[in-house]
């Protein structure tokens, strides 16, 4: 396996693995995401697809490269998101004012049923915590952790055999 397919893996594996994660303690861990948490998932799904089509592009590699380089890129945007929401859980940057909630409805009646039913969820207080690190922190320190192992391993050329 050569190192671009490396990169070409974990481009893909990190950030649906970071998802998964995401998604299920939301849905299966019944944690509420706020606005920020959202924001640190759009550069995976990205990641996700830019790293789907590096596998289209096998054939071509330095069109493959590039869209290696794009998702690591990606992954690289959300941990530092994840930085920054990390940053404001613990009090070191301001964050935005605005409360979320996931309120998803059908009908006028639906939606006020489903806002009054769904908590708010503030971006400056933790959820959940593992070994004193929030989900945006493990999520920054995985992120860019990877991100820069794609890109070394993305700009790693083949030994030539001398």
């Amino acid at each position: 396996m050569t190192s671009l397919d490396k990169a070409r893996w974990l481009a893909l594996i990190v950030p649906a693995a970071l998802l998964a994660g995401a998604l299920g303690s939301q849905y299966i861990g019944g944690l509420y995401p706020c606005e920020m948490c959202h924001w640190q998932r759009w550069p995976h799904y990205a990641a996700v697809v830019l790293a789907l089509g590096a596998f289209a592009l096998r054939g071509a590699p330095d069109r493959g490269r590039s869209l290696v380089w794009l998702a690591g890129f990606a992954i690289l945007t959300s941990g530092l998101i994840g930085v920054y929401h990390a940053g404001v859980e613990l009090g070191i940057f301001e964050g935005i004012t605005q409360c979320s909630s996931g309120a998803v409805g059908g009908s006028h009646a639906d939606i006020l049923a489903d806002i009054m039913a769904t908590p708010l969820v503030r971006c400056d207080q933790v959820q959940f915590s593992f070994l004193g690190i929030s989900m945006a922190g493990w999520n920054a320190i995985i992120s860019i952790g990877s991100a820069m192992v794609i890109l070394w391993l993305s700009l790693r050329r083949p030994r030539s055999a001398a």
